[in-house]
């Protein structure tokens, strides 16, 4: 099993789940997170000077087979895809062991 965490544009939430439903990931985790970037100026909107070393962004962890790492990682990277600076990045590490509490099942059953 593998444990996907990416941090992406709020923006581009809506088509990252909407494309891992499409690909029968129905469960992941997700919260919001202010991060400092590598971009160092500011962005001017209508004369008004905006920060811009706050980033928010949005965190998901996703736990998978082996079998949906390569599937799963390839569609976060392509529906969180704008090409501008700040599009995010993805992690992968190893879970030794998932359980499931109800049925105490574990394993692969343990996160389908």
């Amino acid at each position: 099993m593998k444990k996907i965490e990416a941090i992406i544009r709020k923006s581009r939430f809506d088509e990252v789940k909407k494309a891992l439903h499409l690909i029968d990931v129905n469960f992941f985790s997700y919260w919001d997170v202010t991060g400092v970037g590598n971009e160092k100026q500011g962005h001017v909107y209508r004369g008004i000077s905006y920060s811009t070393t706050d980033i928010q962004r949005r965190f998901l962890s996703i736990i998978v087979s082996d079998e949906f790492l390569e599937r799963t990682v390839n569609t976060v990277l392509e529906s969180a895809y704008t090409g501008n600076v700040g599009d995010g990045k993805v992690f992968v590490s190893e879970i030794a062991e998932a359980y499931r509490i109800r049925t105490k099942e574990s394993g692969n059953a343990g996160i389908n």
